[in-house]
This record gives structure tokens, C-alpha cells and sequence, in this order.
């Protein structure tokens, strides 16, 4: 990165550990180089893989250098641009797919193929989750499987922020959406974006979802965020040639998998993990931009904090202890 004499506030990281190694510092800001974009960023969405490199436990080879800003996602306005060809302009409202510099920063550089406009209609605080989320739940239902309209599409999770998304483009494809949550909040978030909502606290939750299906016969899809809490009592609620598609996991299993289960129904599972091929990354970018710009898409922020905040941000997004409500976001600037 190239660096100008303008100081800038970012969050940084100097050393891996716990969120408190997480500090707001006076650093010079980042200047944009050829097919690059300086952002000028109202907002950071904050997501899991973030606090995994914060402390060190990623894959080694794809931690960042010491010290560095978090943050892959966020939203804003044009700054600067980089010599090359661009498709956005200085002053345009745009949100982010990557950083090159880190989004945890009231400044950051892009590569010009991480930026991409937002209409007015959208927020920056709304729209500083998009990225990883959107981009993970367009994987999950169109690149890694290949889900089909009117097939019955069940979101596990479903007021997060990979929820959320995965219930409008779902929705948006002529799918039937059920999609848990425990909150009355979560579960009123999950109501107001189309899908059937059910707490997961409820007792016999998984029978109540099967009862919802049509003929009783199950689910096609399974989008699974907790897959060692929930993939052994997922199989048996999937319809003949159904598919659980892992998104997010902690461990081992709790409940017992009888591999018998995806044999009776000849179903499967398949996991997701990042962004994919280059030719998939072109597909799924262009399908987010396109659902953002016709309206079917509308990222819902939920727990937010200050960039000082950020150490609590991380607590949050891991332990959801205001309950799991829409995208966890850093609001950089009003």
C-alpha cells in the first residue's frame, strides 16, 4: 500500500489475541495506485472471519501482516480514483466487496472491481454488511447448488445477516422460505422479509417444519449456520433428492448423523467456505448488483457500534448476546 501524510483514524492490529488487542490509532491514509479506489467509508460490516484473523487462528497463510485493519466489507463514497479504467466516479455512493487497506478505517482502497454502486435508496449503514454476507447466501442457493423456484428453501438462522440475504434471493427466485430464529425480534425480522418464521427454542420445531411442507414430504433445501448443533436433525427433514448446505459450523456434531438418512432420500451435503473461482466471483457480484439495483435485495443492518466499539462488534457477532437481528455493522461516520 501506498501511504499519503493525511492521518486518518483506523482500528489496528498490532499483535493477535482477544478484541481487546483491537485499538483506534492515528495512521496515514492509503493512497490509491493504478485500477485502485480510495473510499471515503460511513460504514463496516463485521463478520466472523474478521475476529478469526484478529486472533490469529485463521489459515496461516492467509492471515494479514502485523499490524493491519480489519475488515473486508463496507460502504461509502468515491474519494479518489487510481489511474486506469473505472466504473465509478469521485462522489459516487458505493458499497464494498473487499479492501485492500481494511474497512475498520474512515478511510480504505479498493481494487476498482470491489466497488460497486449503491442507489440512494440504501443506506450506508444498511449497506456496510452487503459484501460477505450477500455473497455467501448467493453461493450457497446458485453456485454451489442450483436451487429451483417453487422448491421449499429452509434457512436456518435465518435474522443474520447471511439469513437475511439468503431469504430475499430465495424469495426473489420463486422459492418457499421457512426460516428459524430465537428471538421475537429475529423471528419478527424473518416475517417481514417474505419467509415462514419459527423459533428454533420452540420444542418439536423440526416436526413443525416438516408438517409446513407440502404433503409433509420436507425441505429441498437446507441453508445450515450451526451445523454442529443442528445437521444430524436436518436429514430426516429433507424431501427425496434434498441438499444441507453448510454454512457455518463449530465442531463436531451433537447429534449423532446415520449417513442411512441420505441414503433413503438420496440426498446431500455440501459446505461453502469463501469466495470461489474468479468466474464465480464475476457471477455472484453480478447477481447482487443486479437484485440491488431492481429492489428484490435490501440489506437490513442490525447491531451497531461506534469504530471505537470494535472489540464489543467482535463479542458480537460471535456470541450474538442482543440476539441475532440483521447484519453486525461499524458505523464509521454519520
Amino acid at each position: 500500500l501506498t501511504r499519503t501524510g493525511e492521518m486518518m483514524k483506523a482500528v489496528s492490529v498490532a499483535e493477535f489475541g482477544g478484541p481487546e488487542v483491537m485499538k483506534i490509532c492515528e495512521v496515514a491514509r492509503p493512497e490509491p495506485k493504478e485500477g485502485e479506489v480510495l473510499i471515503k467509508v460511513y460504514a463496516a460490516g463485521v463478520n466472523p472471519v474478521d475476529t478469526y484473523k484478529r486472533a490469529g487462528t485463521y489459515a496461516k497463510h492467509l492471515l494479514p501482516a502485523l499490524p493491519f485493519t480489519p475488515g473486508a466489507d463496507g460502504a461509502g463514497t468515491v474519494e479518489a480514483l487510481g489511474s486506469g479504467d473505472s466504473s465509478v466516479a469521485v462522489g459516487d455512493r458505493v458499497w464494498l466487496s473487499g479492501s485492500l487497506s481494511g474497512t475498520y478505517a474512515e478511510f480504505c482502497v479498493s481494487k476498482s472491481s470491489d466497488v460497486h454502486p449503491l442507489p440512494a435508496s440504501i443506506s450506508f449503514k444498511d449497506a456496510g454488511g452487503i459484501g460477505t454476507a450477500y455473497r455467501t447466501a448467493y453461493r450457497s442457493l446458485f453456485t454451489r447448488i442450483q436451487v429451483k423456484s417453487q422448491q421449499v428453501v429452509l434457512v436456518h438462522g435465518a435474522s443474520g445477516g447471511v439469513g437475511v440475504a439468503a431469504i430475499q434471493l430465495a424469495r426473489a427466485h420463486g422459492c418457499t422460505v421457512i426460516g428459524t430464529a430465537g428471538t421475537e425480534e429475529g423471528l419478527a425480522l424473518v416475517n417481514a422479509q417474505g419467509a415462514e418464521a419459527i423459533s428454533h427454542k420452540k420444542e418439536g420445531y423440526m416436526d413443525e417444519i416438516k408438517a409446513k411442507t407440502p404433503n409433509g414430504e420436507g425441505v429441498d433445501v437446507i441453508l445450515e449456520m450451526a451445523a454442529h448443533v443442528n445437521l444430524g436433525k436436518d436429514l430426516p427433514l429433507l424431501k427425496r433428492g434434498g441438499t444441507v448446505v453448510v454454512i457455518g459450523n463449530k465442531g463436531m456434531t451433537e447429534t449423532p448423523i446415520n449417513p442411512r438418512a441420505l441414503m433413503l432420500t438420496e440426498s446431500s451435503i455440501v459446505g461453502v467456505l469463501g469466495v470461489g473461482s474468479p468466474d464465480e466471483v464475476k457471477q455472484v457480484l453480478a447477481g447482487i448488483n443486479s437484485g440491488i439495483a431492481n429492489g428484490s435485495l435490501k440489506p437490513v443492518a442490525g447491531p451497531t457500534f461506534s469504530l471505537a466499539e470494535a472489540p464489543a462488534s467482535h463479542v458480537e457477532v460471535i456470541e450474538h448476546k442482543l440476539g441475532s437481528k440483521g447484519k453486525v455493522v461499524l458505523t464509521v461516520r454519520e
